[in-house]
């Protein structure tokens, strides 16, 4: 059955490429919906969405952007209106795919229409900046970058397989159907290298009881993603045991998930086991990478690219705060589990990272700052010990059987 592909992008200075597009599309017997997005000129090939309905929707006015030739302003604004529009026109029914042709400017607007979309939904950006770290046009989406390899300036012989083979791709991947599986309900988790034990054998108690369990790498953005798949409403458990982008955030790591870090649960009242996993070090790249202002600090080679950094009493402390005041915002159950005998595989006794005084400091700003009516349970070990991945699991199992009931 023939489904559309949306193509998104500006038509008065691309509109030769998006024509080109979209006869290949249409050759694939698909079909398409373009959407204008420049501003500058009239539109070389006829769109099916207008720019004016595109700026109208960020609450602009196409005429005026393009009399007042501010580029910047009119990317931002039709950056907006492309990202109400699209989820509209998805929900409407109107598009299967997107895809999307851009230099820098281009791919901002597109990509920020993209990343409205749900994951699975087929989403496809060749761009002059694919080259490049594109995780700031991608963000936690499954959007598909292809470098346009030359500038988007005409159909030659570099552009023409690239435009024909990214639209290859969009119709193989609305094409394609992926084949059924047991969709068991979800548990997301957070793991780091030093809480996979931890992690591991509380997954094994989760599958067990029925659940299939997501496990997500705390290094930014896995922490992202993590937050992202909570928020879309496809996850009926978190179990948030690996923490550890706080630190980076806080003192300004390599690896940080940013401000609403642990927010989504809270807010969408997904049952959540907490744990300061890992909260006792801070990552950095290479050695030759570490600021100079930390230099005296306590370090571990974890390898020759990642040198963690032990947290002090001080930044423990401001990491509890941290971590009450995101948790005092849950609307549904969440309980904290506290491992009194270390926050990871190196802060163990006799281990590189073992410092009692500043994992005190850490609960005690927790606990003090926490509101009451959220459980704070202490384990009498380190967070990798099996007693501990027990109570985490079996702590969210009864949250998730009373939730579901």
């Amino acid at each position: 059955m023939a489904k559309t592909v949306a193509l998104l992008g500006a038509l008065d200075t691309k509109g030769t490429e998006y024509a080109f597009v979209k006869r290949c599309i249409e050759a694939r017997g698909h079909k398409t919906l373009l959407i204008d997005v420049g501003v500058l000129g009239p539109p070389a090939v006829e769109p099916d969405v207008s720019r004016e309905e595109v700026a109208r929707a960020a609450g602009a006015d196409a005429a005026a952007l393009a009399q007042k030739a501010d580029r910047g302003e009119a990317v931002a604004a039709m950056s907006r209106g492309a990202a109400t529009l699209m989820p509209m026109l998805y929900a409407e029914g109107k598009l299967d795919a997107v895809m999307a042709l851009g230099g820098g400017g281009g791919t901002s607007v597109a990509c920020a229409a993209m990343r409205t979309l749900p994951l699975g939904v087929p989403k496809v950006m060749v761009s002059t900046v694919a080259g490049t770290d594109v995780s700031g046009y991608v963000g936690v989406k499954d959007i598909v970058m292809i470098p346009s390899i030359v500038d988007i300036s005409g159909v030659n012989r570099i552009s023409r397989p690239v435009f024909a083979t990214a639209a290859g791709a969009i119709c193989g991947m609305l094409e394609a159907d992926a084949p059924p599986g047991e969709d068991r309900p979800l548990v997301a988790a957070s793991m780091f290298g030093n809480t996979t034990a931890c992690v591991e054998a509380a997954k094994a108690i989760l599958e067990e009881a029925g659940y299939e369990v997501l496990v997500f790498h705390a290094t930014g953005t896995g922490g992202r993603t993590m937050e992202s798949l909570v928020e879309a409403g496809l996850i009926s458990g978190v179990l948030d045991v690996t923490t550890t982008e706080w630190a980076d955030e806080l003192v300004g790591g390599v690896l940080a998930a940013g401000p609403t870090r642990l927010e989504a649960a809270a807010r969408a009242g997904v049952p959540a086991i907490v744990a300061p996993g890992c909260l006792d070090m801070v990552n950095f790249w290479a050695p030759e990478t570490v600021p100079e202002k930390f230099k005296g600090r306590k370090f571990y080679p974890h390898n020759p690219n990642i040198t963690l950094m032990r947290t002090t009493p001080d930044e423990c402390r401001r990491l509890g705060r941290v971590l009450a005041e995101k948790l005092n915002q849950s609307t549904g159950p969440v309980s904290v589990l506290l491992p009194l005998r270390g926050l990871s595989m190196i802060d163990a006794e006799g281990g590189p990272f073992w410092w009692p005084e500043a994992n005190r400091a850490l609960f005690d700003a927790l606990r003090q700052n926490l509101r009451d009516d959220i459980p704070v349970v202490e384990i009498d070990g380190n967070i990798n010990d099996a007693e501990f991945s027990r109570r985490c699991a079996e702590t969210l199992l009864k949250m998730l059987r009373v939730a579901s009931a």
